[in-house]
């Protein structure tokens, strides 16, 4: 339990203990995984969370108050609701309400957390305000396709080189260089420029 302390901010803490005391969770804190942030599985009366380790300290507390929700639903439902429905949404408002709070974030973070915690989404990277702001305070720095010029050249970790065009509603439509192909890409996708 001391382990996690380091990976939270201080203030929000003791809350955390209390919940997981209460639900008697299992914490892992996992290498970082490219497809999620953490997880929870109920098993039979076992509960399990892991939360990747590399996430800064903010983003540490929203994603795993995130899965303790879905811990707490678990406890009260089992399977019998919808994984972020109605009851999730609820429970986790609940509990983050805790810690709106300037001695825990960052007045920047609390102002667009506030808005995202009306409507809840499945993830904080699909409300883009939300992930650019915690990007800010990540300990390793990445470049977002965002961070790059319209018409830059960049690339992607499996090598393929693409052209930056214009923002559509919410992904910049971006050409491959050597197919012409078009790919929309999210504005928080990890991008190597090319100078």
């Amino acid at each position: 339990m001391d382990t996690l302390k380091a990976f939270l901010p201080a203030p929000s803490f003791p809350k955390i203990k209390h919940w997981i005391n209460e639900l008697d969770v299992q914490i892992k804190i996992t290498p970082p995984r490219k497809t999620k942030l953490g997880d929870f599985k109920g098993v039979k009366d076992a509960l399990y969370i892991s939360v990747n380790s590399d996430l800064n300290p903010y983003s540490f507390l929203i994603t795993l108050t995130h899965e303790l929700a879905h811990a707490f639903v678990y406890v009260k439902h089992k399977r019998g609701v919808a994984p972020h429905g109605t009851q999730w949404q609820d429970t986790f408002k609940a509990m983050m309400l805790n810690f709106l709070d300037p001695t825990i974030f960052p007045d920047e973070v609390l102002k667009v957390l506030s808005a995202h915690l009306k409507q809840p989404k499945a993830s904080t990277l699909t409300d883009v305000n939300l992930a650019s702001v915690l990007k800010k305070y990540d300990r390793v720095k990445v470049i977002t396709i965002s961070d790059i010029d319209e018409e830059s050249i960049f690339s992607i970790p499996n090598g393929k080189i693409f052209k930056k065009g214009k923002q559509l509603r919410k992904r910049y439509r971006c050409v491959e260089c050597t197919s012409n192909k078009v790919y929309l890409f999210h504005p928080l996708a990890e991008v190597i420029p090319i100078q």
